[in-house]
C-alpha cells in the first residue's frame, strides 16, 4: 500500500510539473516530465495506471506534438516486456487510440498494427490479421524508409494470400514497382534540401532490398500458382535466379534453374516465352543438369515429341520437384505437359505439310481423331495457327499466318490484275466493233 501511495504522490507531483511545462510551451520540459511518469508506471508494473497515463497525457489540452511523439515512443519499448498476451494486445490498443489520426506517429502506428496483426496470427485469427493490416497505406508515409514500406505491403499481401484472398492481394502487389529492386543502394544519398521530409532509418530486423526481393517473387509465384499462370510463374522465378547471392551457390541456383526450365515448358508457345526459352538455352549454367537441357532443346527443335518416351524419361524427375524449392509444380502440371507437348507436335506437322489427312495427323500426335480434330480447333480458336478443316474429305489444310502489309499487298496486286483483265477486255470489244463496222461498209 504504501509503494502504492508513494507511486501516485510522484505520478501527481510529475503531472503538475507537465502542465506547467505545457503551458509554458516548453517542449524539452513537457516530454521529460511525460515519459518519466511513463518510466515510473512501467518500474512499478503497473500495466493499468501505464494505458491510463498514456491516453490522459495525450488527451491534456494543448498538449504538444513532440510530447505525444516521445510517449508513443517510449511506450512502445515497454511492449515486449508486457507480463502476458492480453496486457501486451491492451497496450497496443492503447496507443493505437492515442496515435489515430495524429500524422506525427503515423510510422509508429503502422508499426503497432503489424505488432497486433502478428499476435492475432500467432492466435490463428489470419482474416482478422489481414483486416488489421489493410487499414494502414504506408505507400503514402513519405518519412518511412523505403525498406519498410516495402516489407510492411509485402506482408499484406503475404497474409491476403494466406486467408485465399488473391484479387486483393493483387492489388496490393501492384503498390510495388518491381524495378525498385534493382535501384543501386550503393550510391551516396543525396543530402536532403531544407524543407524536404526527413526519412528514418529502417529498423534493424527489416529484410534488405536483395532479401525483399526474393520475398516479393515468392508471394508472387504463389499468387500466380493458384491461376496456373505458368509464364508469369517463370518470369518470377527468373527474377529470383538473377539474384547476386543465388547465383553464388550451386545448391541455390541448380533448383532455380529446373523450376525455370519446367514451367517455360509447360507455359502456353507465345513470342514472350519463345524469348525466355532462348535466352535460357544460351545459359552456361544449363550445362550443369543436361537433362533440362536436353528437354528445352526438344521443345526448340521443331521435330514431333513422342509423349510416352518424354513421360518416361522425365516422369523422375517431375516428381522429384515435390521436394524441392518452390514445392510441386501444382496439381494440373502433368496434364499441361502432355498438352504442350500436342501442342509444339502440332505447330511442327503445319510447318511440314500445307494438306494433311485427319487420320495421318492422328497417327503423328499419338491420338485418336476425334482428340486430334479437338487439340486442332483450340489451338485455331486461340489464334497459335491458321487452319481449316474438311471434315467429309478428312483433310486438314495449313496456312501461313500474313501479316497486314502482306495481306494489303496481295490486295492491291490482285486489284491490278483486275483492272488489266478489264482494259483487255474493253480493248477487244473496241476492236471486234471496229472489225464489224468495216465489214458492214459498202
Amino acid at each position: 500500500m504504501g509503494d502504492s501511495g508513494k507511486l501516485e504522490a510522484t505520478v501527481d507531483r510529475l503531472l503538475n510539473e507537465e502542465k506547467q511545462m505545457r503551458l509554458a510551451e516548453n517542449v524539452a520540459g513537457t516530454r521529460k516530465a511525460a515519459t518519466e511518469i511513463l518510466q515510473l508506471c512501467f518500474e512499478a508494473k503497473d500495466w493499468k495506471l501505464l494505458n491510463e497515463q498514456i491516453l490522459n497525457l495525450s488527451k491534456k489540452r494543448g498538449q504538444l506534438k513532440q510530447a505525444v511523439q516521445s510517449m508513443v515512443q517510449q511506450a512502445m519499448q515497454y511492449i515486449d516486456q508486457t507480463p502476458d498476451i492480453e496486457t501486451r494486445i491492451e497496450l497496443i490498443k492503447t496507443l493505437n487510440n492515442v496515435s489515430a489520426g495524429k500524422i506525427y506517429v503515423e510510422i509508429e502506428r503502422a508499426r503497432l498494427t503489424k505488432k497486433l496483426a502478428m499476435i492475432k496470427e500467432e492466435q490463428g485469427q489470419i482474416a482478422e490479421a489481414a483486416d488489421l493490416m489493410q487499414e494502414i497505406a504506408v505507400e503514402t508515409f513519405g518519412a518511412m524508409a523505403k525498406t519498410e514500406k516495402i516489407a510492411f505491403i509485402l506482408e499484406q499481401v503475404r497474409l491476403c494470400l494466406d486467408r485465399q484472398d488473391f484479387v486483393r492481394a493483387q492489388i496490393l502487389s501492384r503498390k510495388i514497382n518491381p524495378r525498385v529492386f534493382d535501384a543501386d543502394t550503393k550510391k551516396d544519398k543525396k543530402k536532403p534540401k531544407e524543407g524536404d521530409n526527413m526519412v528514418e532509418e529502417a529498423p534493424a530486423d527489416i529484410p534488405t532490398l536483395l532479401e525483399l526481393k526474393r520475398i516479393y517473387y515468392e508471394l508472387m509465384i504463389r499468387y500466380y500458382t493458384h491461376n496456373n499462370e505458368y509464364l508469369e510463374i517463370c518470369r518470377s522465378y527468373k527474377a529470383i535466379y538473377d539474384i547476386p547471392s543465388v547465383k553464388e551457390t550451386p545448391e541455390q541456383w541448380i533448383p532455380v534453374l529446373r523450376k525455370i526450365c519446367w514451367f517455360l515448358v509447360l507455359a502456353p508457345h507465345d513470342p514472350m516465352q519463345s524469348s525466355l526459352l532462348n535466352a535460357t538455352l544460351e545459359d552456361k549454367n544449363l550445362s550443369e543438369i543436361p537433362d533440362f537441357k536436353m528437354l528445352l532443346k526438344q521443345v526448340v527443335t521443331m521435330e514431333v515429341i513422342q509423349w510416352t518416351s518424354l513421360w518416361n524419361k522425365y516422369k523422375d524427375e517431375f516428381e522429384k520437384e515435390k521436394s524441392m524449392v518452390g514445392g510441386s509444380l501444382g496439381d494440373k502440371a502433368g496434364e499441361d505437359l502432355k498438352l504442350r507437348i500436342i501442342e509444339h507436335n502440332i505447330l511442327v506437322v503445319s510447318k511440314y505439310y500445307a494438306r494433311i489427312t485427319l487420320k495421318r495427323l492422328a497417327e503423328l500426335l499419338c491420338l485418336s481423331i476425334e482428340e486430334a480434330e479437338k487439340h486442332l480447333s483450340e489451338m485455331v480458336v486461340s489464334k497459335a495457327l491458321i487452319a481449316k478443316i474438311d471434315r467429309p474429305s478428312g483433310i486438314v489444310c495449313f496456312q501461313i499466318a500474313k501479316d497486314s502489309n502482306e495481306i494489303l499487298n496481295s490486295w492491291a496486286g490482285n486489284l491490278e490484275k483486275l483492272l488489266d483483265l478489264v482494259e483487255k477486255s474493253c480493248h477487244q470489244i473496241h476492236k471486234e466493233t471496229m472489225v464489224h463496222k468495216a465489214a458492214l461498209r459498202p
